[in-house]
């Protein structure tokens, strides 16, 4: 009797296992018809950014894009992937940036947009893989080595 009961528990485990792995298969969208989510880093700069449909306004930890990213390159790097779609003006940007300097900031700020257009519509992720803006810029600043100035600059030689 007791190996009739061993056998039925081991017939009902690859049952739980298979719904279990299917449970694991589906998550929750990141997207939803209200807004939707994308991170980006760079550097050391992390940016969390909330997209909506609207008139193409854009907030970075609570300030205008042009009061918190003063020089026009760093504005032309955010709207870059809105550029490349032809949708300028066709979403409302919310976003947190935390770490690094400006242009690392903007950085973050590309990718977490391109990230949330991505999961926004899934056609607009031929444009934007082509346009390397899905792809994380993995360069950060080398360390500094010690017997050195900086990471490879030596002290100055004195042969006398």
């Amino acid at each position: 009797m007791a190996t009739k009961a061993k056998s039925a528990e081991k017939a009902e485990k690859p049952a739980t296992a298979t719904a279990k792995a299917e449970s694991k298969a589906v998550k929750a969208p990141k997207s939803n018809e209200l807004r939707t989510y994308g991170t980006g880093r760079r550097k050391d700069a992390v940016a969390r950014v909330w997209l909506t449909r609207g008139t193409g306004k854009i907030t970075v930890n609570g300030k205008d894009l042009t009061q918190y990213f003063a020089r026009p390159v760093l504005r032309m790097i955010i709207n870059q992937p809105f550029a490349v779609l032809n949708r300028v003006g066709n979403f409302d940007v919310n976003c947190t940036v935390v770490g690094g300097g400006l242009s690392g900031q903007a950085g973050a700020v590309r990718l977490g947009i391109s990230r949330a257009l991505n999961l926004y519509d899934t056609e607009f992720h031929k444009p934007l893989r082509s346009g390397a803006f899905l792809t994380r810029d993995a360069r950060v600043v080398e360390r500094k080595k010690y017997g050195r100035r900086k990471a490879r600059r030596s002290f100055q030689f004195s042969k006398r």
